[in-house]
């Protein structure tokens, strides 16, 4: 291992949601366009992740059949527990997505309020939502008497720095039902820049009576996440950027919380497996055209953890066909990492705060 591993922890409650008991308290978050369901399905087999959920989708388009949105819901028998994470600004269109997800079998919905992204927000939804307290919790309400199906909501700890909100909501919406409630310590002002506020989540975790609360924001390691465990006092965390760099933490993570150590993270050659793994999963789901074009993101990420020298990364980034994208494997594999070995813990990948939106990275 790369990383100094802290002492493991003297217990590891279960997270339930509601009824539903999370295999784990290691979260998969929702991230726009990485969380989709090959994703999914290859941290699900790597093992640990308690819960994984979708990609944020629009309760509208949802309702009217969009086949984008439709794709974002797509799940497999593996996918499980799964989580659909909703948003918009009119409880109707909330409380009918939410009710027609019940009906295909999802385990739980989650509601968005913390994506900061202008074209979410300006439509009233995601954390615009925390600037209109009466409005936002009569539309959860509505969502969560709507389903039998636990219900949470992630959010941020607030508007900006003037106006913490989150500890506030996270009391409301326990009284009218949610489950849980996942915090992103940072405020929608912040987007993704700065430190994560780990007092803003203890001070969430200490407004609410009994329902969970799950921490996120920059946990890349074992080590982060046992800060945010025993700074904030939170019942799990959600992670993002670390799973994308290392699908294997969530495993690492419950190994160290049975044994105190774990396994490394995959070497080259299995990285190089994984990768063609999730790509073959999603041209299970779509035209060639468009596989090659939303993999480019996440090959970004296992390019980099890698250790591919950049000319064979642009090469790779830069293939339109199906040939393209072979042609640009082959040379990666035949070449190896710049720095480790092809059978070796590879140096640990740094993992930037984003200056901007998920859809940049």
């Amino acid at each position: 291992m790369n990383q100094t591993l802290p002492p493991k922890p003297a217990s590891s409650p279960a997270v339930c949601y509601g009824t539903l008991k999370l295999k784990s308290r290691y979260l998969l978050s929702p991230l726009a366009g990485y969380t989709n369901l090959p994703f999914r399905r290859i941290v699900r087999e790597l093992g640990g992740v308690g819960l994984a959920t979708t990609d944020l989708v629009n309760a509208r388009g949802l309702l009217e059949g969009s086949e984008k949105t439709l794709q974002l819901i797509q799940t497999c028998s593996e996918d499980s527990p799964f989580a659909v994470q909703i948003f918009g600004s009119k409880p109707e269109y909330m409380r009918d997505a939410a009710q027609l997800l019940e009906s295909r079998g999802v385990d739980s919905i989650d509601i968005n309020m913390g994506c900061p992204v202008n074209r979410i927000v300006k439509g009233g939804a995601g954390a615009s939502m925390m600037c209109r307290p009466s409005d936002t919790v009569s539309l959860v309400q509505t969502v969560v008497d709507a389903v039998k199906i636990p219900v949470t909501v992630k959010m941020r700890l607030g508007w900006d720095d003037s106006d913490l909100s989150a500890p506030f909501f996270a009391r409301e919406f326990e009284q009218v039902g949610i489950v849980a409630v996942a915090i992103h310590g940072r405020t929608r002002e912040q987007g993704f820049k700065g430190t994560v506020n780990h007092d803003g989540i203890r001070q969430v975790v200490e407004a609410v009576e009994s329902i969970p609360v799950i921490g996120n924001g920059d946990v890349t390691s074992i080590a982060d996440a046992d800060f945010m465990l025993k700074t904030t006092g939170c019942a799990g965390v959600s992670i993002g950027r670390g799973a994308l760099a290392n699908p294997w933490i969530f495993r690492q993570l419950v190994q160290w919380e049975q044994t105190g150590d774990c396994d490394p993270p995959g070497n080259f050659d299995e990285r190089l497996e994984l990768l063609l793994r999730q790509f073959r999963y999603l041209l299970e789901m779509t035209t060639e055209n468009r596989a090659i074009s939303m993999f480019r993101k996440m090959g970004h990420w296992y390019l980099k953890s890698m250790r591919v020298k950049p000319a064979l990364r642009h090469e790779f980034q830069c293939a339109q066909t199906l040939a393209d994208f072979d042609q640009a494997i082959r040379n990666i594999a035949s070449q190896g990492p710049t720095s480790g070995s092809r059978t070796g813990t590879l140096p640990d990948m740094h993992i930037p705060v984003p200056g901007g939106p998920v859809e940049r990275w």
